[in-house]
């Protein structure tokens, strides 16, 4: 079953099928496209900044980045078309994240792993030891009832 939402950019309800907005705000998106497209594709506009195509073409930054996120505009045929980072705003042209907090959430998960891990191990002993005692008290009861 499709689920109802509201769209993000105009907060109407829509059935969420394939895209995440609703058919009008997806029609608009699509105009913006393409204006977008065809302002950079000319060659003199190749190499165009995002503020660039902002001023340029009257879509938004978010809109533009949004065409770069899904793969609709490459940055590998734009490469000015940068965006900020989700966390810090460093601009980057690929990804939701710089190299540098990627690497932050990548170093935090090991070091979450690890502790995960040495606690594992802790209580893995802890039970070991614990059933040693309860051999070593049982051998104890038995020699008691011989």
């Amino acid at each position: 079953m499709k689920d109802l939402a509201n769209c993000p950019r105009c907060g109407n309800l829509f059935v969420k099928a394939f895209t995440n907005v609703c058919n009008d705000c997806k029609r608009e998106l699509d105009k913006h496209f393409e204006t977008v497209y065809k302002f950079i594709k000319k060659r003199d506009n190749r190499m165009a900044t995002m503020k660039q195509v902002v001023e340029a073409t009257g879509v938004s930054e978010e809109d533009i980045t949004r065409f770069v996120k899904e793969g609709r505009l490459k940055t590998s045929q734009f490469p000015n078309l940068d965006y900020g980072c989700e966390q810090c705003g460093t601009r980057i042209s690929e990804g939701r994240l710089c190299d540098s907090c990627r690497g932050q959430i990548d170093s935090g998960l090991k070091a979450e792993a690890a502790e995960k891990e040495v606690a594992e191990r802790q209580e893995k002993e802890e039970h070991e030891k614990a059933n040693r005692a309860y051999g070593t008290l049982n051998r104890y009861i038995d020699k008691g009832n011989e």
